[in-house]
């Protein structure tokens, strides 16, 4: 049966997008604000390589020893970027850049010899949420409850360890559901399309953002058997650009 019309895997995958974008819309907002716009990326990456060192040092790792993997890599990489923005702000773009290169290398050489290190370097960069199985959506469910009550309900807001420690957990979830790139994506795109407003406004145009690029792409990718990620980027980018040109359109009209 096409996916499209098996609503086990189609209704899966958009929970699975729309928890992404719930905690990732308004952590990009403060990404954005921070002027540290690759964080995603490093630290996603860093994340990816902790799972891929659980496979290469323990051979067959339990799902625990896997998440425990990932989040620790996830962790030590918020404190150094922590540590480093409070020591050297002036290079911290930088030396972000430095982490995600030095990770992605590494990844590339626990895969080398791996007869399927295609196949493990895709599902880390484009992910496989179509694939998403209702255990782990419902344990990246818990995680993000948990990161929303503390961003909105807590002082996380205001605190640069609580952002990178938050920043870490929910990357470290995400990247397992979506990868690498629809991280990136869903952080930044939505982010850079609200950036002319404030408060609720930019947040929800944010979330609408989100819904509507996870929504098409995963639908059109079940209808003509494409990748799913890509199509969700392409997606979340077109949204993205629409909502951008209609803000600055209203704006003109305004003045």
């Amino acid at each position: 049966m096409n996916a499209v019309f098996d609503l086990s895997i189609i209704g899966t995958a958009l929970l699975a997008g729309l928890l992404v974008v719930a905690t990732h819309v308004p952590l990009g907002r403060e990404v954005l604000a921070r002027g540290i716009i690759f964080i995603d990326l490093a630290v996603a990456q860093v994340a990816g390589l902790g799972v891929l060192a659980a496979h290469y040092f323990v051979g067959e790792p339990t799902f625990a020893s896997v998440q425990l993997a990932a989040l620790a890599a996830a962790l030590l990489a918020a404190v150094l970027l922590h540590y480093s923005e409070r020591r050297w702000p002036e290079i911290q773009e930088a030396l972000i850049g430095a982490l995600f290169v030095v990770a992605a290398s590494a990844s590339v050489l626990l895969l080398a010899g791996n007869p399927h290190a295609s196949e493990h370097l895709q599902e880390l960069l484009v992910g496989q949420i179509l694939w998403v199985s209702p255990d782990a959506l419902l344990a990246a469910g818990a995680v993000y409850a948990l990161v929303l009550a503390l961003w909105f309900g807590g002082r996380a807001r205001g605190s640069a360890a609580g952002f990178y420690l938050l920043f870490a957990l929910s990357v470290t979830v995400s990247v397992q559901l979506v990868g690498v790139y629809l991280v990136f994506a869903t952080l930044i795109l939505p982010a850079l399309a609200a950036r002319r407003h404030t408060g609720r406004s930019a947040l929800w145009r944010g979330y609408a953002i989100g819904a509507i690029g996870y929504a098409a792409g995963t639908v059109l990718s079940a209808l003509y058997d494409l990748p799913t990620g890509p199509l969700i980027v392409g997606a979340l980018a077109l949204a993205a650009a629409a909502f951008a040109g209609l803000g600055i359109r209203n704006a003109r009209t305004r003045e």
